[in-house]
């Protein structure tokens, strides 16, 4: 048999006593968990309870026609008819009604666990169909590009934690690959056969979070007429990716707390609990530390993410990398035109000297969107960029310069921040900046190593000042821009 067993029980409806030990007992021989139910009331019931990975369903039951059944109860599992006297206008009208297979007593130890397999490999497929397309309409690679230091410690970083099943967390501003290095992880992890499921954090409200997360039986809510599977079932085996994992509520937070330390999940509506075999990844750009001294992040959730913790460079920190990101990007969308184009020695170094606010992702538009106003030319050239002139860039042009906080910061705060709006100003060349600062490089870069902390290869790692080292940095753009 090509499909493994599955941990939850096959559910088999037969009021017959002396076959359905004999059917259990075949099955069971052959690693199935079974569940037996005499009617077709008690077989409803426990479909609803027993959360079966497939069900087997007799005909002919003392209470209801089991041809009338297969509508109820393939809503919830794939349905294997079996029969006594079959035929073939029974046999049309139970796969009409949803049934995945059709067998005739006396059935073959053989023949039944085909069909339960098939059935099986029918539900996995459909499963991986939907993530794949999910997937493919993202059209996502897996490859941190990059020849910088900063980048090549993060590969070095994602070659360690990938073979582990440990939750990692990943820090770093909105646009710096967070999502391309949880990819980057799964894809070199044994789970890299499973799914990749992505939760998008922002944008889910309690409710909505635990129905998406954790998926909902029939009639939790109103319009929920049917059971619906979480994305934690969609992931088994593979990995979840909770993006901006800052943004969920209290209420959300704690049910997610629940379900990474005992690995179980439960359905809303539902009165059982669901075990589940994925690995999780979360990303923030957000610094926890301070939310958990605010009260607005779980001090226990925390303490479990930061176990590992990556943190993504900026992109203003690696100027080195953005030639060779401009023309991936460029030639990624030539290859979709078929129209070769291609940069301007002026304009990759327009591109170099830029801040980037947006980091990555906005290299990406600026790419797309060059390409688009370089017309017909095989060209691009600075002024096809249209690069944003940023209120710090007319500050600075009228010899203003101004930091701005929410907040009353620390001295380390504000070396930190300024140190970071050097950089970015400077287009990450920390020789300027130590130049402007009237300081040593060697005492720059050390500021800076306190700022990011050591990384996932250090012996004894900082985890709090790891974990608020790209947040500072963003934190600094938000507030020059004010």
């Amino acid at each position: 048999m090509g499909t493994q067993p599955s941990a939850r029980p096959i559910l088999l409806i037969e009021d017959d006593r002396t076959l359905g030990r004999l059917l259990a007992m075949q099955l069971e021989a052959a690693g199935y968990p079974v569940v037996p139910a005499a009617t077709g009331a008690q077989g409803l019931v426990l479909a609803e309870e027993k959360d079966p990975a497939a069900i087997v369903l007799d005909v002919r039951l003392p209470d209801r026609d089991g041809i009338e059944l297969v509508a109820l109860l393939r809503e919830l599992a794939p349905v294997i008819v079996l029969t006594a006297f079959g035929s073939i206008d029974q046999a049309v009208t139970a796969i009409k009604r949803g049934a995945d297979d059709y067998l005739v007593k006396p059935v073959a130890p053989e023949a039944l666990l085909l069909a339960i397999e098939r059935a099986l490999e029918k539900v996995e497929f459909q499963r991986t169909y939907a993530l794949l397309r999910r997937e493919a309409a993202s059209a996502v690679h897996t490859e941190l590009l990059g020849n910088s230091e900063a980048i090549r410690r993060v590969r070095r970083a994602i070659r360690l934690v990938a073979p582990t099943d440990a939750t990692v967390l990943l820090l770093g501003e909105s646009g710096t690959g967070k999502e391309l290095a949880a990819r980057a992880i799964h894809a070199a992890s044994p789970r890299r056969e499973r799914p990749f499921v992505v939760v998008d954090c922002t944008t889910l409200q309690d409710t909505l979070f635990e129905s998406e997360l954790f998926g909902h039986e029939k009639g939790a809510f109103t319009d929920a007429d049917r059971r619906k599977e979480g994305l934690i079932e969609a992931a088994e085996g593979g990995t979840v990716f909770l993006d901006e994992i800052g943004d969920l509520s209290p209420a959300a937070q704690a049910k997610f707390l629940r379900t990474l330390e005992t690995r179980t999940f439960r359905r809303l509506g539902s009165t059982r609990d669901c075990r589940c075999d994925v690995r999780f990844i979360a990303a923030t750009n957000r610094t926890l530390a301070r939310m958990v001294r605010e009260g607005r992040f779980r001090e226990d959730l925390y303490y479990r993410l930061e176990g590992l913790v990556l943190t993504l460079p900026p992109l203003r920190e690696r100027p080195e990398d953005v030639p060779l990101l401009a023309e991936f990007f460029l030639s990624r969308r030539s290859a979709c035109r078929h129209v070769p184009k291609r940069f301007t020695p002026a304009a990759l170094e327009a591109l170099q000297r830029y801040g980037w606010p947006g980091n990555v992702r906005e290299l990406r538009n600026i790419v797309e969107r060059a390409a688009i106003l370089s017309g017909e030319s095989p060209l691009i050239e600075p002024g096809h960029l249209a690069l944003r002139t940023s209120a710090a860039a007319a500050e600075r042009a009228g010899g203003a310069f101004r930091l701005a906080f929410d907040h009353e910061p620390t001295l380390d705060e504000i070396r930190d921040t300024y140190i970071a709006e050097l950089l970015r100003r400077h287009g990450g060349h920390r020789a300027t900046v130590a130049r402007v600062l009237g300081i040593s490089e060697r005492t720059l870069y050390r500021f800076l190593q306190q700022r990011r902390g050591p990384e996932v290869e250090a012996d004894a790692p900082d985890r709090e000042t790891a974990e608020e080292a790209a947040p500072a940095a963003a934190d600094t753009s938000a507030s020059t821009s004010r």
